[in-house]
This record gives structure tokens, sequence and C-alpha cells, in this order.
């Protein structure tokens, strides 16, 4: 096992992105393909990426910046999914629970960011 499978941000962020993968591969047109289809998984790919580079480097403030670089991508996806509720692309209860998804997602993400800016070292993470 790879050590970010460990961190319970990258586990719902991976769940998060196959989850947005597979609804813009059935519930968005097809005249959404190049747009809001493919931005969608662009930036939910980018937020358990980001966290892998993150845990991958060496020092606090890169593994800092990799994680706002996450946390900025999943803020895009929930706009993503905010548009594509509002062109009518998603049913609202739909929307409901990918926007608990994505706050899923969050929590642990904003969590280590916090334990990176305090300068409190995390568990199993160098410095």
């Amino acid at each position: 096992m790879l050590k970010h499978h460990t961190l319970i941000a990258w586990q719902r962020a991976d769940d998060l992105f196959i989850e947005i993968h597979r609804l813009t591969q059935k519930s968005l047109p097809r005249e959404e393909r190049y747009e809001l289809s493919s931005q969608l998984r662009r930036a939910a790919y980018s937020v358990p990426a980001n966290i892998v580079e993150g845990y991958a480097r060496q020092f606090r403030k890169e593994k800092f910046h990799f994680l706002s670089i996450a946390s900025a991508s999943l803020a895009e996806v929930g706009y993503g999914l905010h548009a594509a509720r509002r062109l009518g692309y998603l049913a609202p209860a739909h929307y409901d629970e990918l926007e608990i998804h994505v706050k899923q997602v969050a929590a642990p993400l904003n969590g280590l960011m916090d334990r990176y800016r305090s300068g409190n070292p995390v568990e199993g993470i160098p410095k």
C-alpha cells in the first residue's frame, strides 16, 4: 500500500473523482463533453492527484502548497456541480448527495492543511 492511501482525505477524494467521472459520462449531455464534463473531471482528478503530489514532497511548505491546490480544485468541483444543477443536468436530490461528498472530502483536507499551517507535525508525514 502506498503511504498516501492511508490519508482519509485522499481516500475520499479518490472516491469523489470516480463518482464525478461516472456522473459526467452518464448524466451530462453529449454537448457538454468538452465543456462542463471535461472541466468537472479535470478538477475532480486534481484533488486526489495534488494530495498525492503534496504527500510525496519533502518539505512542509511544499506539502501545504499542493494541499492548497487540492482544496482550490475541490472548490471548483463544487461550483461545477452547482452549475450542472442550475442547468438542469442534476436533480436537486442528486446534487445534495454530491455536495455532501464534497464536504466529506473538504473536512479531512482542511484538517491536514490546518496541521501544516499551525506547524504541528502530521503523524507519519516528515517535516
